[in-house]
Formats: structure tokens, C-alpha cells, sequence
């Protein structure tokens, strides 16, 4: 998918709101903060997302989350991310950051299940549409952590795995397939 010029804009202001923010200084496994958001970017987009996703994906720690607490920008700058990245893809951000994980993961690809959000303490039922959001942000997150830290693949990849296994009816083919290349091959994707 060849992005727009208005993704590709987007795409540099995002980039320049994340330095700002300090994202290029905040370690994380594989380096820093953006470098791993850079990562879930790319790896979105060779799975062929949308635009609207694949800038989630460099966004989606703007908020934190439930695994990661480290927030770039308040909840009430939301306005400021979307006119940035666009409603789209700031409501993709704020799911994903939103998401209560112990409440929310084992239902989550189960049609009717309740989505909780740990902001706000409320849950509701999602439609398709973020659900499916959500699982291949969450797959492309979890996939740059477990190929760039063998220790968290070793750790965390039977439990990732059977996560994306329950996740399966959300994860478009490309996203399945490197949740097995990484998690379940022979030498776990290396």
C-alpha cells in the first residue's frame, strides 16, 4: 500500500511530536522508545494496514499502556495528537492505550465480549473493526519485542503465541504468519 501524500505528512509531523515528546531518549528493548515505535510502524505496513493503523502503530505509546506506563502526552492532549495523526488513527492510539489487558485479552476476539478500558474503568463491546485494530497493533508491538530481546521471546513467546492463537479470527494473514515465523519456529524467528 503506497502511502498518500497526507499520510506521509502526517507520518513526518508524528515523527517530530515523538522527539518532542522525548520518545528518542526513553530506552526500550532494541534501543529507544522510537526506534521500537519506527519498528511496529514498518512491520504494519508490510503487512499491508491501512495508513490510519500503520500511524497508530508509531503512536500508540503517546498514552501508554496497561505493559507500558511511560506516557508521552496527557489524556487531555488527545485533540493535539489527532489533528496530528488524524481521528483515525488517535482513536486507534487511545484503544490500544486504553485497554485493560487482564480483563480485555482473553475475551477480546469473541463477538459481544466487553473491551475494558482501564482509563476510565467502564467497559463496552467494540465493534469488529478496533478489535481487529487492536490485535495486529498488539501482534506488531509484542512481535519487535520477542525478535529484538531473546530473553523476552524465551519468557513471554508460549504465552505470546497463545494469545495471537485466541487472537487468530482478528489477525489478517500476514500478521499470522510472522506471529508463527517468530514465536513458533525452529529457531523462533531468528
Amino acid at each position: 500500500m503506497v502511502p498518500t501524500a497526507t499520510a506521509t505528512a502526517a507520518l513526518a509531523q508524528a515523527h517530530a511530536l515523538l522527539r518532542e515528546s522525548g520518545a528518542d531518549a526513553v530506552p526500550h528493548p532494541g534501543g529507544t522508545l522510537l526506534a521500537h515505535l519506527d519498528r511496529v510502524r514498518a512491520r504494519l505496513e508490510d503487512w499491508r494496514t491501512r495508513p490510519a493503523l500503520q500511524l497508530a502503530g508509531l503512536c500508540h505509546a503517546f498514552y501508554g499502556t496497561d505493559g507500558f506506563p511511560t506516557a508521552l502526552l496527557p489524556l487531555d492532549r488527545r485533540a493535539h495528537l489527532a489533528a496530528v495523526i488524524g481521528a483515525e488513527a488517535e482513536a486507534i492510539v487511545y484503544f490500544y492505550a486504553s485497554c485493560d489487558r487482564g480483563r480485555s485479552h482473553p475475551s477480546l476476539a469473541t463477538p459481544g465480549s466487553a473491551f475494558h478500558d482501564r482509563f476510565t474503568d467502564r467497559a463496552h463491546i467494540p465493534d469488529l473493526r478496533p478489535r481487529q485494530d487492536f490485535a495486529e497493533l498488539t501482534a506488531a508491538n509484542e512481535l519487535d519485542l520477542a525478535r529484538r530481546d531473546p530473553a523476552f521471546r524465551d519468557r513471554w513467546g508460549p504465552d505470546l503465541l497463545a494469545l495471537f492463537t485466541r487472537f487468530r479470527p482478528l489477525l489478517s494473514e500476514p500478521a499470522w504468519q510472522d506471529c508463527l515465523t517468530v514465536l513458533d519456529g525452529p529457531s523462533h524467528g531468528s
